[in-house]
């Protein structure tokens, strides 16, 4: 289930506090950073987006 519009609009990336975007796929549930030099996708597990640094995938 995708996240709700208004929850993207507040939610920031805790490194760099730039806006999230919803990368969602199948097998991966996730928001990514869009800053030009973060790019951290952080997991949504049952749900709830997980805003952990240590939790947060490197970009590849």
């Amino acid at each position: 289930m995708p996240l709700e519009a208004g929850l993207l609009e507040i939610l920031a990336c805790p490194a760099c506090h730039a806006p999230l975007s919803d990368s969602t796929t199948a097998d991966t549930p996730e928001l990514v950073c869009t800053g030009e030099d973060c790019g951290l996708a952080y997991p949504v597990r049952d749900d709830i987006p997980v805003l952990l640094v240590d939790e947060a995938r490197r970009p590849a």
